[in-house]
């Protein structure tokens, strides 16, 4: 049986154009299963994140998104921008899914449209996980300042290639443009930092960029987030710790350093590029980072 307040949303551009191929095989995956949603198709950055706030002011509760972390991001904002009661399903058909990786849905799209119907159809019980907050933007599955961030703008403005490679290309070309950042201040009661790095990232998930297993650490139904700081290296040095990123067995290089945290502060000496979720943010100094346990319900 179909609830009357769900709404299902779709990025058309997601996935490099795969979703919008996708859409008459969810739907008629939905059908099948007696699922029939509102439809939404976003238009521009931002728009799905309006769309979502939208619906949820007017009595929709169960949400379905069918695209990837950007996708994501946007609905997370406007969920929780709408008081953070309606639950989020996802069919993932964007290029990294890292939050479906860490959420445990299928990365195969049909199997996930397939079980999310069933688990609607039957009403089954809700998940809690945690979200985490920079400044004023909610995120799912991670932040990251310095080079991520860096690598994440100029994937964005790739068209070539598709899938995960994407992301490799880009660290490549960001290595030409140069890896510096200023000196940044981290504090945390876990951790303290204070000088210039080659990334800072905040985890609240596994993944980032599709293949690279960030903080094998990371779970977000654990109350915390996962501070991951890369010390300054050379070009050189990043090649070599590439393949032991993309396998999770990176932590205990002398460059890496970590603590599990539920709040950090970051300042930097001039504005850094930044990323939630893999959307990129406007340049800034300064940072308010936290965890808030529980606060998405998860279809």
């Amino acid at each position: 049986m179909t609830p009357r307040n769900l709404a299902l949303f779709l990025n058309p551009t997601a996935g490099r154009g795969r979703a919008r191929r996708r859409l008459p095989r969810i739907l008629e995956l939905m059908d099948s299963a007696g699922i029939n949603a509102e439809l939404h198709q976003s238009v521009s950055v931002g728009d799905l994140e309006t769309q979502v706030l939208e619906a949820v002011r007017g009595g929709a509760t169960q949400l379905i998104i069918a695209g990837g972390d950007g996708s994501i991001h946007e609905a997370v904002n406007g969920i929780m921008a709408a008081g953070g009661e309606a639950a989020l399903g996802v069919v993932p058909v964007g290029t990294g899914n890292d939050f479906a990786k860490a959420a445990g849905i299928p990365l195969d799209w049909e199997a996930a449209t397939t079980l999310l119907a069933r688990r609607i159809s039957d009403g089954a019980q809700l998940r809690r996980i945690d979200l985490g907050r920079m400044n004023d933007r909610w995120f799912a599955n991670g932040a990251g300042i310095g080079l991520d961030a860096k690598v994440t703008q100029i994937a964005r403005s790739y068209r070539w290639p598709i899938g995960d490679l994407v992301y490799l290309a880009a660290i490549f070309q960001a290595m030409v443009a140069g890896i510096a950042t200023p000196s940044i201040l981290i504090e945390s009661d876990e951790l303290q930092w204070d000088g210039p790095l080659t990334l800072a990232n905040v985890s609240n998930g596994p993944w980032i960029g599709g293949m690279f297993h960030i903080a094998p650490m990371a779970s977000n139904e654990d109350g915390a987030l996962e501070l991951l700081i890369a010390a300054p290296v050379s070009r050189g040095r990043i090649l070599q710790l590439l393949p032991k990123l993309m396998r999770g067995n990176h932590m205990d290089e002398a460059e890496i350093v970590h603590a599990s945290v539920r709040r950090v502060t970051v300042t930097a000496s001039a504005a850094v590029p930044s990323h939630l979720d893999g959307e990129v943010q406007p340049l800034q100094s300064d940072f308010e980072i936290e965890v808030l346990p529980g606060a998405l319900r998860l279809l």
